[in-house]
């Protein structure tokens, strides 16, 4: 999956250079003519029903130490930009045992870059590749898993691929479960083992009480099916809605359950998105 977006990736990057290089050699000509671009990117594009590119320049093909000094002095112009996680990861892979630790932080800092990343996506939800663009949103919300705004954008792109309903997030990552997270009562109810594997915490059923119990870094809460009332830890607790059993899944209010295992809770209102983390 990483290396699907990571082709395309290339042609924002090739497109990206290929601007900044004429730019760059006209302000040169402009002070001094006769001297070349530092920077040099030939571009081949093939279109058919998809776009392939191959990216053929000292700087990108394997000239040793031509490719590693072109690609740090390229990084320079668009560290801030999505092609500077591309490149980033190239330096990170292909010249790892040339680059000094600061320099390896920094590059990893540049990689994993959220906003980066959420920028790339963009372009390529404007030139119609929606499930590639979902892919590399993916990557920026798992880059900073407590920014709302990636989640909203990712809903916002499942949304034109026809994915409606609540969605459910839990440290960056999309649990799977059978029955869907939905709303009763103004309050989202989720799967309840779901939720708790994902926390990696511990779920017991008891079919006399019928009851769940999860447990978690020495938190215990105990829901019972149909009922309002809860315990943590032996303490009684109140809920708004009470859990239930859809289409045989127990399902749980979501805020309720991630509070008292304290991990953090939001709430994306414009795409349905429930987001949790730990803090």
């Amino acid at each position: 999956m990483k290396k699907r977006w990571m082709v395309i990736a290339s042609c924002v990057l090739a497109t990206s250079l290929m601007a900044g290089s004429a730019f760059a050699k006209s302000e040169t000509n402009n002070a001094n003519e006769g001297k070349s671009d530092k920077v040099k990117v030939n571009v081949d594009l093939k279109v058919n029903a998809k776009l392939d590119v191959t990216v053929t320049s000292d700087t990108y093909g394997n000239q040793g130490h031509n490719g590693y000094k072109g690609l740090l002095n390229a990084i320079n112009n668009v560290k801030d930009k999505p092609a500077g996680a591309v490149i980033a990861d190239l330096l990170l892979t292909k010249y790892e045992t040339q680059l000094t630790a600061e320099m390896k932080a920094e590059l990893e800092a540049i990689k994993e870059k959220d906003a980066a990343l959420s920028e790339f996506a963009d372009l390529l939800d404007r030139t119609g590749s929606v499930t590639d663009a979902v892919y590399v949103q993916k990557e920026a919300i798992i880059a900073n898993v407590t920014n709302l705004d990636s989640y909203k954008k990712l809903g916002k792109l499942y949304d034109k691929l026809g994915k409606k309903g609540v969605k459910l997030y839990v440290n960056g990552e999309e649990p799977t479960f059978e029955v869907a997270p939905f709303i009763r009562e103004g309050n989202t109810l989720v799967p309840f083992r779901a939720i708790s594997e994902a926390l990696k915490a511990t779920v017991t059923w008891n079919e006399e009480e019928r009851s769940v119990t999860v447990t978690r870094g020495g938190i215990t809460v105990k829901l019972f099916i149909d009922s309002k009332t809860a315990t943590v830890n032996g303490n009684e607790v109140t809920l708004e809605v009470p859990a239930a059993i859809e289409n045989g899944s127990t399902v749980v209010p979501v805020r309720f359950v991630s509070e008292a295992l304290k991990a953090a809770v939001k709430w994306e209102s414009e795409t349905q998105s429930v987001v949790i983390y730990e803090d």
